[in-house]
């Protein structure tokens, strides 16, 4: 009955980006099957060997190891502050200044080719199995490991040939995924099983909604990554020294939007509560989440709790709802814990908006603007993926 109802919730989140689809024809329902195969076979995989676990590990230590080097660099500039856990300011000093680091980090994975190596061939391998275009599929899989900022960053020269689907396709696999570099802070809150297994999973699920939402159909001929122009740089260090004023612009950017947004979204909680009596946004977003909780594999008795963490998810960040959901683990079912935690582990709420529109906006003011205007859409399709992935994993416990 569980494996039903996890089939008919597949069949509900699809069903619905199909509703939202702004080009039902071209629909590429071939590569959508086959990343539905990838994810049954990858969830198998990391659930029932310990290779693909080691994998992801390792991958995700080296990214920690990184961000160990830039916050040396963070701490020689602001060693003087005092940063207690739990803060604002750990956001800030632990996160946004860092995309300085991971800005110069690919400038010089770029200019001595590694980058763009990357770019033909894991882009060419995923647009080869799923029929999408090279861009698009490299940044699915690059957003596994850099995050939504510096995976944007990436593939900045190209943000000229992208068209306002294509560009919705980006901006969703940036928000349907998590920064390797933060998976070890994961690790320590909720299962590690499951915070792997969605890493992987994300990026396809991604792919899935979001090409279902805005299809693309590139001609052959059109359907090249512009290597030649990702980098100007003539030297090393003038490599280095780009990609630092490329990430602290963008970082002060994403820093003044979130600013926006979190302190909006505050607001309308305030109202909310005001209105109906001390029930807040996130507990009504729980009754909203419930049916497809359900369907999800969820039990009836946990749905509501769980509804309500996911919803605290949507409306502040991932951290703040898997630090409220690790009070509940030894209280819930395993299925309840597999399936809230690979959806918490992704960026798909209301701050992400203002990141990918700000570091869109740095990149291409233009573009930056249409993000926002589609930033809604884009969450809504972002946040099912996340139920795609916590439903393929349902199927598994």
């Amino acid at each position: 009955m569980g494996i039903l109802l996890g089939l008919l919730a597949i069949a509900v989140i699809l069903g619905i980006a199909f509703l939202m689809s702004n080009d039902k024809k071209n629909i590429n329902y071939r590569g959508i099957i086959i990343m539905l195969l990838f994810q049954l076979l990858t969830t198998w995989f990391m659930f029932n060997t310990k290779v693909g676990q080691w994998i992801i590990t390792k991958i995700s230590e080296g990214f920690n190891k990184l961000i160990e080097f830039g916050s040396a660099g963070v701490q020689f500039v602001l060693g003087g502050f005092v940063i207690q856990e739990g803060g604002g300011g750990v956001f800030f000093f632990n996160v946004l200044l860092l995309i300085i680091f991971f800005a110069t980090i690919l400038s010089v994975l770029t200019y001595i080719k590694v980058l763009p190596l990357i770019i033909k061939y894991l882009g060419w391998g995923l647009s080869y199995i799923t029929g999408l275009p090279k861009v698009e599929s490299f940044n699915a899989v690059n957003s596994i490991f850099f995050g939504q900022s510096e995976a944007l960053i990436a593939i900045k020269s190209q943000f000229k040939q992208l068209n306002d689907n294509r560009l919705y396709i980006v901006s969703a696999s940036a928000m349907g995924s998590v920064s390797a570099s933060i998976v070890g802070a994961y690790l320590g809150m909720l299962p590690a099983k499951f915070i792997l297994v969605a890493l992987p999973l994300n990026m396809f699920s991604a792919l899935i909604v979001a090409s279902m939402i805005a299809p693309v159909k590139v001609p052959k001929e059109e359907d090249v990554v512009d290597i030649q122009d990702v980098s100007n740089a003539k030297s090393f260090f003038e490599a280095m020294g780009n990609g630092a004023l490329d990430g602290g612009r963008i970082a002060l950017i994403v820093a003044t939007m979130l600013i926006a947004f979190i302190a909006s979204l505050e607001l309308v909680n305030w109202v909310f509560a005001a209105l109906f009596s001390g029930f807040t946004l996130q507990q009504a977003l729980g009754y909203v989440i419930a049916p497809i909780g359900m369907l999800m594999g969820i039990p009836m008795a946990e749905v509501l709790d769980a509804g309500a963490i996911m919803g605290t998810k949507i409306v502040t960040n991932e951290f703040v709802a898997m630090l409220e959901f690790q009070g509940m683990l030894d209280s819930v079912s395993e299925k309840t814990v597999g399936i809230v935690t690979v959806f918490l582990t992704s960026f798909a709420n209301f701050s992400s908006i203002g990141i990918i529109a700000g570091t869109v906006q740095g990149i291409d003011s233009e573009k930056g603007g249409k993000v926002s205007g589609f930033g809604l859409k884009l969450l809504v399709g972002a946040t099912l993926g996340s139920m795609l992935s916590a439903t393929i994993v349902g199927l598994f416990l």
